[in-house]
């Protein structure tokens, strides 16, 4: 049987390393849509936003880690996820995730001129992305 083709990912955040090792492939949602990532893929540096960073290890296990966006730098020696806050997708806390929700989507429907529509807007992608991650963790 042929060896997968790997490439070495490093998933850090401003407090800490999340993930540091060989990867056969990964996907991530970037600013365009979601990048499928693997072994030899094109240089690239793209702004990423909040979602996930789905990864299948040299063993075939997967991963999921939620980003709350950051940036994703490709180069020949490796991949680089640089994430504003990533947790691993069993670290989150559902009930948490899903208040987050209602209440961005409350602000939403009830608008006044206190509400700060970017802000909301992005309060509820990164719940949504949350509870996309708890769920492919979970499945």
């Amino acid at each position: 049987m042929a060896k997968a083709m790997t490439t070495n990912l490093d998933v850090v955040s401003a407090e800490k390393s999340l993930f540091s090792g060989l990867v056969s492939h990964l996907s991530v949602s970037g600013q365009e849509g979601e990048l499928g990532i693997m072994h030899g893929h094109t240089p690239l540096l793209t702004p990423i936003k909040p979602g996930m960073v789905q990864l299948v290890k040299q063993d075939g296990s997967e991963e999921v880690i939620y980003i709350s966006g950051g940036f994703l730098e490709v180069q020949p020696g490796g991949v680089t996820v640089l994430a504003d806050t990533a947790i691993r997708g069993q670290d989150l806390d559902q009930a948490k995730a899903e208040e987050a929700k209602r209440a961005a989507e409350a602000k939403m429907s009830n608008p006044n001129k206190d509400v700060d529509f970017a802000l909301v807007t992005a309060q509820l992608a990164q719940a949504v992305a949350q509870l996309r991650a708890i769920k492919l963790t979970r499945k």
